[in-house]
């Protein structure tokens, strides 16, 4: 979907800054997992509760590091990709049986970590080549001491001197869904492409934004659960996505606010993303990951 002007990249320098100290001053601490042996229900219920996007898997004598499930990984298992099979092919079909199994069986194995005595820039730098929202902080022996996080990091750089405006740092070109597209196709074009999100949008109309998270709560409210009668996951996956829409107000942002101001919205409203609107119409969408590389690359 194109913008109303042809807008095309802003030219970053591959330069980061670099700053004092080290990562585990801005990353989150104490840190919420859960062990191999969780099942995957288990799982998504923590992460929905807790209200996370990822969840680290660790030893639960050790505490070390094994994996992390994220809600990407989950949507791929719900019928997304190549995940799914551990429903269709080893359980026949059978939700029900594959969301007990253990949270080992789809979580993403040997993830990038970062060690706790990492500075800054080097997990930024992580986050902005690896296109990942998050990273799982180790101390010398793999055991997990904390995560960082696209938001930590836009939290600790908003202070940073940056001249752009949202146009100028904002995604164009975006792909879209439609409120009556099967939750099913949403998933597998989320997965395929690697989004975190898709604006929804009817008649040129911006209708809301789909996310990963909001199908992730599908399941880990159960609302999945009163909404499926045989078991089959087709039913409940081929309802419109307008059903995972949330009723609230849609928050949006225009092209000529500057990234700070942008950046405060996000954070003190906690969402990832916002849609950038112009004339009434849908043009960019600007992102954590659009802000962290605008202050982090002057």
């Amino acid at each position: 979907m194109q913008g109303k002007f042809d807008r095309g990249p802003v030219d970053f320098k591959s330069h980061i800054v670099a700053r004092e100290g080290e990562v585990m001053a801005i990353a989150t601490k104490n840190v919420v997992s859960v062990p191999l042996t969780k099942s995957i229900l288990g799982a998504v219920e923590t992460m929905t509760k807790c209200g996370f996007r990822r969840l680290p898997v660790t030893d639960a004598g050790t505490g070390k590091l094994r994996g992390i499930v994220t809600s990407g990984d989950i949507i791929n298992f719900m019928g997304g990709g190549d995940k799914a099979r551990l429903i269709e092919v080893k359980h026949g079909g059978n939700f029900l049986a594959a969301v007990n199994e253990s949270v080992r069986t789809i979580m993403t194995q040997q993830p990038e970590t970062v060690p706790e005595t990492a500075k800054v820039d080097e997990a930024v730098e992580i986050i902005l080549t690896k296109k990942i929202g998050g990273i799982p902080v180790t101390n010398a022996e793999g055991v997990l001491a904390g995560i960082i996080t696209e938001r930590d990091v836009m939290r600790a750089l908003v202070s940073e001197k940056c001249d752009l405006s949202v146009e100028d740092v904002m995604s164009t070109g975006l792909r879209v869904t439609s409120p009556e597209t099967p939750i099913c196709m949403v998933t597998k074009e989320m997965t395929s492409h690697r989004f975190r999100r898709l604006p929804v949008v009817a008649e040129d109309v911006l209708f809301g934004i789909i996310t990963t998270t909001d199908v992730m709560k599908y399941l880990g409210t159960g609302e999945i659960f009163r909404r499926l009668v045989t078991g089959d996951m087709a039913e409940v996956m081929g309802l419109p996505v307008r059903t995972l829409i949330s009723g609230n107000q849609l928050m949006t942002t225009s092209p000529e606010k500057t990234v700070h101001d942008v950046a405060r919205q996000m954070l003190d409203h906690g969402v990832g993303a916002l849609p950038v609107i112009e004339d009434s119409r849908l043009i960019g969408l600007v992102t954590e990951f659009d802000l962290v590389k605008a202050f982090a690359r002057k």
